[in-house]
């Protein structure tokens, strides 16, 4: 058995999480200069700014819901690390194609791009969260998972704040065209190396009808009750994130009186918090008489009641941290108030690694081999679908209602209480091994 960090040194894991960590860099590398240059290139009318932004967004997520199940059936069939090369050559073509739309500064095709981006994700992730089980023993699931979480989340960081340098620049289009070709082949270059990892079901009879072999794999996930309530809590989770993360620029100017760079620091605290806590998983896994890092799901509530208590906390610290005027991050740091905040946002972020490591390590133990590939792909199904809901709640609670974002932020955050509670009631080991866990804690120091 090998431990988290010793994982990246062993060729059934490194070449996978380098694999995957550019793959997501080179996605937010793109959305993000994308994001920007529809803003401030002139290209569309400042009118239509806003719809362009938010279809961005909308068709990057949108193959989720076309073909996870799709993507599903293919990971289960056919051998995984060659499926996962042929993703990464698709890459390459979709970078250059980016290239070209870029210097054609032809808004259409690059939406187009982001789509077929959105579509590479969708085949990519079931993949990836299937190799781990074959790769890894049981004890070193955690641990493994722990690094593919920190990894996604510094790799969305890393390329967001990418993809922002490489929009100003005077050159774009040659730093935009070159950063995502460039990427793209060293992701193909990585995943040349991922070992080879059989079929689960060669002999699978792929459903090519994307609405029926959806329902399909929704029904068999919901046969299994403590599977499909752990997807669920996955789901929440990203719609609880994917509305945090979509307030904190407005929240900064609006109401902490920061500027961008404050916007920056907060989402590196984010971002960092949620590695830290993903990375405590295996520690506070390990026990039993070996003393091997084992699934354990009762840090799920731990981290659900960390989010919830940091969160409200988040509501009356942020009354507490305004200002006469905007102030760069020092500046922030410097006010009154100011580190209430941010220790929010970092025990926000380690309780969210601590929630949902356990819940993919526990979906890929207990899935049987021939449908693991499956049921990730639900995974994404309904992530997509937790995620647009959020994004509907904050238009609705924003815009329509004319509300505030620190009370969006209380009405999630109350949400969390009541999504808990009902996992805990459906499913009542959550609630047994937190009890356990709380018992042991002592005894892992």
């Amino acid at each position: 058995m090998t431990r988290q960090f010793g994982l990246l040194k062993e060729r059934r894991f490194a070449p996978l999480f380098h694999t995957q960590f550019l793959g997501a860099f080179n996605d937010n590398l793109f959305k993000a200069a994308l994001s920007l240059i529809f803003v401030y290139s002139g290209l569309i009318s400042a009118e239509a700014t806003d719809v362009f932004v938010n279809a961005a967004a909308g068709l990057f997520i949108l193959p989720f819901f076309l073909f996870s199940a799709t993507a599903g059936q293919l990971a289960d069939k056919y051998e995984k690390s060659w499926m996962v090369r042929r993703i990464k050559v698709a890459e390459i073509v979709i970078a250059a194609f980016g290239g070209l739309a870029v210097y054609s500064q032809n808004v259409y095709a690059m939406l187009v791009v982001l789509f077929l981006l959105g579509v590479q994700s969708t085949f990519f992730g079931p993949l990836k969260y299937a190799i781990l089980p074959q790769q890894l023993d049981e004890s070193e699931l955690v641990g493994g998972n722990a690094q593919i979480e920190m990894g996604t989340f510094v790799s969305i960081l890393l390329g967001t704040v990418a993809g922002g340098i490489v929009a100003i620049q005077a050159n774009v289009n040659f730093w935009l065209t070159a950063g995502v070709v460039v990427v793209a082949v060293l992701g193909y270059l990585a995943s040349r190396a991922i070992p080879v990892c059989p079929a689960a079901v060669p002999d699978l009879n792929v459903e090519w009808n994307i609405f029926r072999s959806t329902a399909a794999i929704m029904r068999n996930a919901r046969n299994d009750r403590p599977i499909y309530l752990s997807i669920l809590g996955i789901s929440w989770f990203w719609l609880i994130g994917s509305v945090i993360l979509a307030q904190i620029p407005n929240l900064t100017k609006v109401h902490l009186l920061g500027d961008q760079t404050v916007v920056t620091f907060i989402l590196c605290i984010f971002t960092v918090s949620v590695a830290i806590g993903s990375l405590a998983c295996e520690r506070l896994s390990s026990g039993g008489e070996d003393g091997k890092p084992h699934v354990e799901i009762g840090i799920v509530p731990l981290g659900a009641a960390g989010i919830t208590l940091a969160g409200i906390d988040l509501y009356f610290a942020i009354a507490g941290a305004g200002a006469p005027m905007l102030r760069d991050w020092f500046g922030f740091l410097a006010a009154p108030g100011a580190w209430r905040v941010v220790l929010d946002v970092f025990v926000i972020g380690v309780s969210g690694g601590l929630y949902i490591v356990p819940l993919y390590a526990f979906i890929q133990a207990r899935s049987p081999e021939t449908h693991r590939a499956r049921m990730i792909a639900v995974i994404n199904i309904l992530n997509a679908v937790f995620m647009v809901a959020g994004a509907v709640l904050a238009i609705v609670w924003l815009g329509v209602a004319g509300l505030s974002i620190p009370s969006l932020l209380l009405l999630v955050m109350t949400a969390n209480i009541l999504v808990t509670v009902y996992l805990i009631r459906q499913f009542p080991a959550f609630g047994a091994h937190f009890v356990s866990l709380i018992k042991a804690i002592p005894g892992k120091r």
